[in-house]
């Protein structure tokens, strides 16, 4: 019987109590922007710093997943940066569960939905720490019904050669792609404003060279892996929100800058 992964950063980065967790949350979602795009959502961007720097602008991303049908059974894909672990290539876990204070969620391996990949491995060290797709999953469970996580970890690699990869899984209608990444980090305010333009421009153009060459992002694999998924795809960009640290609950001297994006079929 497989592992279940316990949370690393529950007490910190988000509560590790039950009940103060539901309470923030639900408190996001509610002040959070709301923005329903058109058609058929297949993807978000959102967010993984500390709830109190950026859960408000997750909020307005997993907000978008309640129009989901509750009666159906998602698949649902995350990708986020590898921070503490060297990697060639995306990682995929080897545990059954990751546990959370509201619960413990279903885990499937990835690599089980695919013929081969040269891109994906398995390497559960890499999610042993990470924060940038265990912060995702309690948003998740308070606005899913039905639900398993497939989670990757991504290092080095080409985002093109993962998007081929993953292209047959992300298209099914029981999928939905959330992709973990925050903007430019510790420039002063008003720099970071003018460099998190570029994505809030970009991103949603599905502007794959610009993105590629003008936008700061620690999940920039996973943002282009999405963004080469909707070009070929045919899916359509849209921006949700943004705010960065110093609007929320840091100074203005240095911050990090979070985006919020929808992708729609």
């Amino acid at each position: 019987m497989k592992a279940i992964r316990k949370p690393a950063v529950a007490g910190t980065f988000y509560p590790a109590d039950e009940k103060t967790l539901v309470q923030m949350i639900n408190g996001f979602i509610n002040d959070s922007v709301s923005v329903k795009p058109e058609g058929q959502l297949k993807a978000i961007v959102v967010p993984h710093a500390g709830y109190v720097y950026s859960g408000i602008v997750a909020a307005a991303g997993f907000k978008l997943l309640k129009q989901l049908d509750p009666k159906k059974k998602w698949k649902v894909l995350l990708l986020g940066p590898s921070h503490f672990v060297i990697l060639k290539g995306a990682a995929a876990p080897e545990v059954e569960g990751w546990e959370t204070p509201l619960g413990t969620v279903l885990v499937k391996n990835i690599l089980d939905e695919m013929k081969k990949s040269d891109v994906i491995n398995q390497d559960e060290e890499a999610f042993r720490q990470e924060h940038s797709l265990e912060v995702e999953v309690p948003f998740l469970q308070m606005v899913m019904k039905k639900w398993m996580l497939y989670p990757l970890c991504l290092g080095e690699l080409n985002p093109k050669i993962l998007a081929v990869e993953l292209k047959d899984f992300v298209s099914r209608d029981d999928v939905i792609t959330v992709v973990s990444s925050d903007l430019s980090h510790y420039f002063p305010y008003e720099d970071a404003v003018a460099i998190d333009e570029n994505a809030n421009e970009f991103i949603p153009k599905i502007a794959i060279n610009e993105v590629r060459s003008k936008v700061e992002a620690c999940g920039i694999m996973g943002i282009m892996t999405l963004l080469h998924l909707a070009d070929v795809l045919g899916w359509k960009g849209h921006f949700i929100d943004y705010k960065n640290s110093g609007d929320t609950a840091g100074d203005k001297n240095q911050v990090v800058g979070y985006g919020c994006y929808a992708f729609t079929k």
